[in-house]
């Protein structure tokens, strides 16, 4: 939080929108959101879901390979489709995600031409800090907690 009038950051406040976003889920084994923002404005969100039509694990469990559920489409690919399907542009753009994107998402953000990943919790995959420096990608942690 800002110290000087109590009010959030750019990043506490995308952050905190992308808490909300993940309330959406539905797979309860981990509830992501993610926020696509250029210039200070909402591009497209994303939580983690099932292929739209198909049952969701909240309703028929989930479907597990290799300690992963495969029954979901994560919160990042789904904002990036959510942007495709309405012909929104986002390169150059950050993303806010509640937990680091696994490195298929991060792939995936990067082609997208993200050039910032705002993330709330570290998720499994430590290539995408060594990837993000070769491509030229921040990434900044801020820890959901620090989120009001």
């Amino acid at each position: 939080m800002s110290e000087e009038r109590g009010r959030a950051s750019w990043d506490e406040y995308f952050m905190a929108i992308g808490r909300v976003v993940a309330s959406r889920s539905t797979c309860d084994r981990k509830h992501v959101g993610a926020v696509m923002v250029r210039d200070r404005m909402i591009l497209a969100t994303g939580y983690n879901g099932s292929i739209r039509g198909l049952p969701h694990c909240d309703d028929e469990g989930h479907m597990m390979e290799d300690g992963h559920c495969v029954r979901t489409v994560h919160a990042e690919a789904n904002a990036i489709v959510q942007a495709a399907r309405n012909g929104v542009r986002l390169e150059g753009a950050d993303i806010y995600v509640t937990a680091s994107p696994c490195f298929g998402c991060f792939k995936l953000v990067a082609n997208a031409g993200i050039k910032r990943i705002v993330f709330g919790e570290f998720y499994r995959d430590e290539r995408i800090f060594t990837l993000s420096r070769t491509l030229g990608i921040e990434l900044l942690h801020l820890p959901i907690e620090q989120v009001r």
